[in-house]
């Protein structure tokens, strides 16, 4: 009995890139989709007073709104720190305010003796708005990769078309709408100087909306002219 030799069939080869470049534009368009993602926040819209004629602001208090108070005090203590400018004063909540009940109504006559007391001239004040769920289904799909002709009995008998199957998926994304207030406290019930709101994308946790926020809304703050530049060390004497 003799074997006849098979020669190299050059039609796997290409298969094999063939499956290869499929694989990698999938990994290609895959990346794109997380790396669009990537951005965890961005600033939606921003508003400054234009009737407000005040002087700028020595003593800020920040106050985050959230039934977390471990949550609360991070992020009052890092925006404080954060807004901080030379000749300005910035006093997180926790470090003047009570930590009653979370689920309990304010009590805006003690708030009103603090800043008073302390002689606190702005408030910045965050609020979650809404929490948004939205759920994309990605179809599969299918890549048709014509296989040749084997020149031998196996081959021959293994013809077929082959397929690269990608298959579809669900994707849940989550955007947490976040509002931050600053008002003068001048007046008794407060000014309105500056707004603005912002999204995260699929943050993991509140305490990665709060680090988001006290990185987007100073820089907000500053582009609008609420706040001073931060002097970087290249720029002092």
């Amino acid at each position: 009995m003799h074997f006849i030799p098979t020669t190299k069939n050059p039609g796997s080869s290409r298969f094999v890139r063939l499956s290869s470049r499929s694989a990698i534009v999938t990994f290609f368009l895959l990346l794109l989709a997380l790396t669009a993602a990537g951005k965890s926040i961005k600033m939606v819209t921003s508003w400054f007073n234009p009737q407000y004629e005040g002087q700028g602001f020595h003593k800020v208090l920040v106050i985050g709104v959230t039934q977390d108070l471990e949550v609360r005090a991070d992020f009052e203590d890092a925006m404080a720190a954060q807004i901080a400018r030379p000749g300005m004063q910035t006093i997180p909540g926790n470090q003047i305010l009570l930590r009653p009940d979370p689920k309990a109504k304010p009590d805006l006559n003690y708030l009103r003796e603090q800043i008073r007391s302390y002689q606190i001239d702005a408030v910045v004040v965050s609020r979650l708005l809404k929490v948004d769920k939205k759920v994309t289904t990605v179809p599969s799909s299918t890549y048709v990769v014509p296989f040749p002709y084997y020149y031998s009995f196996y081959g021959y008998l293994g013809v077929v078309y082959p397929v690269v199957y990608d298959p579809g998926y669900t994707r849940e994304d989550t955007t947490v709408r976040v509002e931050t207030n600053v008002y003068a406290t001048g007046k008794l019930d407060g000014d309105l100087v500056w707004t603005g709101i912002s999204d995260s994308f699929n943050p993991k946790s509140a305490k990665k909306v709060a680090d988001g926020l006290v990185k987007e809304v100073p820089k907000q703050m500053e582009k609008d002219g609420l706040l001073p530049k931060k002097s970087t060390s290249k720029e002092r004497p």
